[in-house]
């Protein structure tokens, strides 16, 4: 009998490893179980475990052989991982610990519905642990107040560039206990961006949409939301800290699910690069939200100058309701989450000694 046909045989499971190793994976990459480095299961250790059973059963068959092939090509080059090891030997984070403390709801075929993809997380946290702990010097207030289970952390945008973001996240990564994985809905036209239609949701940022947002609340997610939208990150430099107008969508949201918002005030992202005009008829005709004049990239400095960024985390604030309430209703509930971040930013600047310490 061939080894296709009799499935009860160990030459059957020669031609199936897929569960053997997804078993592997699963023990290996349990939330709340971080293995010493020595024993993390990363894209080698996996192509190991292939190779393994190869050598036990023989012929891996098509199914097996198209995995290897697979984890050849997914497997990290040689600078990304040496950049991992920089980023955590500078800052003294454990990046890896991080990455494997998240908790992850794949399909049935294995994967993250929405391609989130663990080793691009990884490189992603590096970098972005770097900005945090050593380029802007984060400060962050009231990490504790995050809850646990499904949560939206509401902030005003600015900074041109989504750098808030990123720092919002890598707080709720390394700065929270246990690390909170967080999920931005970013715009709707960043899909169509080259390398960053990719790059985010493999990063695990999702296109913002009411369903989008609501499976990743029904698993549990941290998500975080910019009422503002692009109106907010594009503001010039004359209309930093003043925040324009909410969408109602959060808190509509916020009511159907029954998720706790925190509030999260942003200091530093308005100077970091600074716009003194937004050039309306030129990003009309790119297709662009906006095209911000920054006078500091028309003199070299392509970095975003190294403010000081702080954060803060307000208290967890609860809403009830109906999510289909007329706009005046909702809008009334959105001012209180408004207001509390707008308190926030006064005291914060208000403490605030300089721009860049």
């Amino acid at each position: 009998m061939s080894a296709r046909r009799s499935r009860g045989s160990g030459a059957w499971m020669a031609h199936r490893p897929c569960a053997r190793i997804r078993q592997e994976i699963a023990r290996s990459n349990a939330p709340g179980v971080v293995p010493r480095a020595s024993e993390r299961l990363t894209w080698t250790s996996r192509t190991a475990t292939i190779r393994r059973m190869h050598d036990e059963k023989g012929a891996l068959g098509p199914r097996a052989n198209d995995a290897l092939h697979a984890e050849r090509r997914a497997a990290p080059s040689p600078v990304s991982d040496a950049f991992v090891r920089f980023a955590e030997a500078a800052t003294g984070e454990d990046i890896d610990a991080r990455i494997q403390g998240i908790a992850t709801h794949p399909n049935a075929l294995g994967f993250d519905p929405f391609g989130f993809d663990p080793d691009v997380a990884r490189n992603v946290l590096a970098f972005a642990t770097v900005l945090h702990r050593l380029y802007f010097r984060t400060e962050v207030h009231g990490i504790d107040r995050i809850p646990e289970g499904r949560v939206l952390v509401v902030a005003n945008h600015s900074g041109q560039l989504p750098l808030d973001g990123v720092m919002i996240g890598a707080s709720l990564m390394l700065d929270a206990t246990p690390p909170r994985f967080p999920r931005s809905m970013v715009e709707k036209w960043t899909a169509e961006l080259p390398f960053v239609s990719t790059l985010f949701p493999r990063a695990g940022q999702v296109v913002g949409s009411p369903d989008n947002a609501r499976r990743l609340l029904e698993q549990d997610e941290s998500i975080i939301v910019f009422p503002e939208g692009a109106k907010g990150i594009s503001k010039t430099f004359e209309h930093r800290y003043q925040m324009t107008d909410f969408g109602l969508g959060f808190m509509r949201l916020a009511l159907e699910t029954k998720t706790p918002i925190v509030p999260c005030a942003v200091i530093g992202a308005e100077e970091q690069y600074p716009s003194i005009a937004d050039v309306g008829p030129l990003a009309k005709l790119l297709g662009m939200p906006a095209f911000p004049l920054i006078p500091q990239l028309f003199m070299g400095m392509l970095l975003p100058l190294p403010t000081k960024y702080r954060l803060y985390f307000g208290e967890p604030m609860w809403f009830e309701g109906d999510p289909d309430d007329d706009d005046a209703v909702i809008d009334d509930k959105v001012d209180s989450v408004k207001s509390e971040i707008e308190r926030m930013l006064h005291q914060g600047l208000a403490a605030r000694q300089s721009i860049f310490y």
